[in-house]
């Protein structure tokens, strides 16, 4: 596992559901009705890969900060 993991939101996909806000509150929120991650860089976490795997339009990914790998959602 890697050191550290890259979270993005996609403005344009996110629909604000809030799913993820109420599955890792410790790193999104809702923001002017969108997601945003409280940090881009964070420890691994499994309620990061949750939040990811649990948005309706995929709008959140978790990469690998030292290579980029794709580790949330899985496709």
């Amino acid at each position: 596992m890697s050191a550290a993991w890259r979270v993005s939101v996609d403005p344009h996909r996110c629909i604000g559901s809030g799913i993820c806000a109420g599955t890792a509150p410790e790193h999104f929120r809702l923001v002017d009705g969108l997601s945003t991650p409280l940090a881009e860089v964070v420890d691994p976490t499994e309620p990061v890969i949750d939040a990811a795997e649990s948005c309706p339009v995929e709008a959140i990914t978790v990469r690998d900060s030292a290579d980029d790998r794709l580790i949330a959602p899985e496709g």
